[in-house]
């Protein structure tokens, strides 16, 4: 058995995660806004709900990582929790040693143990929502990297032939212009339709305009499709993965998954794409889920 956490800006889930991959027992509260002192407590109250008679281990998915060696927290869109000790400080209150792995790497760890891409040797996955994560398995373990950044490719500049298909260009909340996340995050197709029909809608409604085939949100799929293909062509041209997994809320729309391989296999290095694009087998549970396998089996 294993505890697992994820810790977004509006809500703490845990689970209790049983060595099949079962959900034994799932606890949901919300996360104290912007107070991280607040946010500390609240995940270690958790936790002790959930720890059976005999602890088990723990492991926690937050937006953001940790600076090694100092320990900090950074890049976190809950800012609260940026340049703070969050792992050492739950340990103190807790009184034994947990793990803390960005969302983004625990999304793909659990699809990768036990969800989509259980079969494929090697993993990619995408967190397309209010931002752009990523993170890769290999052989069923996280590749994370000296700087603990492997996956961050959302924070890549954009191709030219991505930049070719908007309008003028975005600035990011990073600080820099034109990252892939300005593209293929939710946000990033609301502008996408917005530049081309001077109307603002959320990425959900565009999706279920197209799906009642409304022919301008046809149209910025198709486009965000070409997009997301041209921006993942550098993943597979560089590290060739088995499977994509593609998760957030843009990881809904169906047309993705028929569009991406086709417009891939025009500039991929080879005659033909075999990665996979998968949707993601476990949708809000991939977090905790993965979080758990922060930690063996056994």
């Amino acid at each position: 058995m294993r505890i697992g956490l994820d810790l977004g800006g509006t809500k703490i889930e845990g689970i209790l995660l049983s060595n099949g991959g079962a959900i034994e027992q799932k606890v949901r509260v919300e996360t104290p806004s912007d107070n991280y002192r607040k946010t500390v407590d609240s995940v270690c109250r958790l936790i002790k709900n959930l720890q059976p008679p005999t602890p088990v281990p723990v492991g926690i998915g937050t937006p953001g990582s940790l600076v090694l060696p100092e320990g900090l927290m950074k890049n976190s869109n809950s800012v609260c929790l940026n340049h703070k000790p969050l792992q050492r400080d739950v340990e103190t209150k807790l009184g034994y040693e947990i793990r803390i792995e960005n969302d983004a790497n625990c999304f793909i760890l659990s699809e990768a143990i036990y969800g989509a891409a259980a079969a494929a040797q090697s993993a990619f996955g995408v967190i397309l929502g209010t931002g752009c994560g990523g993170g890769f398995v290999f052989n069923k373990r996280l590749v994370t990297g000296p700087n603990g950044i492997a996956g961050e490719w959302g924070h890549n500049c954009i191709p030219v032939s991505v930049r070719d298909l908007i309008k003028q260009d975005r600035i990011c909340h990073c600080g820099r212009t034109n990252c892939i996340e300005t593209v293929i995050s939710g946000r990033g197709l609301t502008q996408t339709h917005f530049e081309n029909f001077n109307q603002t809608l959320e990425a959900s409604e565009i999706a279920q305009l197209a799906e009642n085939n409304n022919s301008d949100a046809m149209k910025s799929i198709d486009t965000y499709a070409k997009q997301l293909a041209y921006s993942l062509v550098t993943i597979v041209n560089m590290v060739d993965p088995h499977s994509i997994v593609l998760g957030g809320g843009v990881s809904n729309i169906k047309a993705l998954y028929e569009l991406v391989p086709k417009y891939l296999t025009h500039v991929i290095f080879n005659d033909a794409v075999h990665t996979k694009i998968l949707p993601p087998a476990f949708g809000d549970a991939s977090g905790a889920i993965g979080a758990a396998c922060l930690w063996p089996e056994n």
